[in-house]
């Protein structure tokens, strides 16, 4: 469960990482469809934005992403900051306000996935960091920060804290040890850039989907 003190971060500072109005991201037409992965920038009900946490395919070979719960419900429409006039790219299937993770379906043949965007790489997926492992991210509005792990200060077996740049619109982005995703992006504490960040450990998110069935059970990363 996400922790009581990540919960008061969103509501008493009204810090939460949730996504940023539309047109605060730069968007250039490309040929063919869109190149989507972890770290990549997209648009939800044509109105906000958050970060792809990881692209990959899911036990029934269905093309699935996931990102930041708060992002978006179920139903909700994707399409993709790098862009916009390309359209409806997929939908949200299932949000987990708990965990604070969503699983996206992408509609097959409308982007081009890839396991690497910026400075992140994703080959697999793997449990928390541990203080004082360096993580990185890669987010849709900070791009590429890294910092030390805090770990799991609370104790609540599903979260990390580290001290990363994050601010809105990084909802989502992938947090990774080398190349492999350890966690995602949540939350801030305090101030932006400043203040500790939350994400759920990925290995918490994939025993919840898989617990669960159906889309994104038993995802591998591109």
């Amino acid at each position: 469960m996400f922790s009581k003190l990540a919960k008061v971060a969103h509501a008493a500072f009204a810090l939460a990482l949730g996504a940023a109005l539309l047109g605060t991201g730069a968007a250039t037409a490309q040929a063919g469809p869109p190149v989507i992965g972890g770290g990549s920038g997209i648009v939800i009900d044509n109105a906000f934005e958050c970060t792809v946490t990881t692209v990959g395919y899911d036990g029934a070979g269905r093309l699935v992403g996931l990102t930041a719960g708060h992002c978006g419900d179920a139903g909700a429409t994707v399409s993709t900051e790098v862009d916009r006039g390309y359209g409806e790219v997929g939908r949200f299937v299932y949000s987990n306000p708990e965990l604070d993770y969503a699983v996206i379906e992408f509609t097959p043949g409308r982007i081009t996935p890839v396991n690497r965007i910026g400075n992140v790489t994703i080959t697999g997926v793997g449990g928390p960091a541990q203080f004082p492992t360096i993580v990185c991210k890669e987010g849709r509005t900070t791009g590429n920060t890294c910092g030390i792990t805090w770990g799991d200060v609370f104790a609540t077996n599903t979260e990390t804290w580290s001290q990363m740049c994050v601010i809105e619109g990084d909802s989502g982005a992938p947090v990774v040890v080398g190349s492999t995703l350890v966690g995602m992006v949540n939350a801030y504490l305090a101030l932006a850039c400043i203040g500790p960040e939350v994400g759920t450990n990925m290995n918490s998110i994939m025993d919840d989907i898989n617990a669960r069935g159906g889309v994104g059970s038993g995802y591998r990363p591109i």
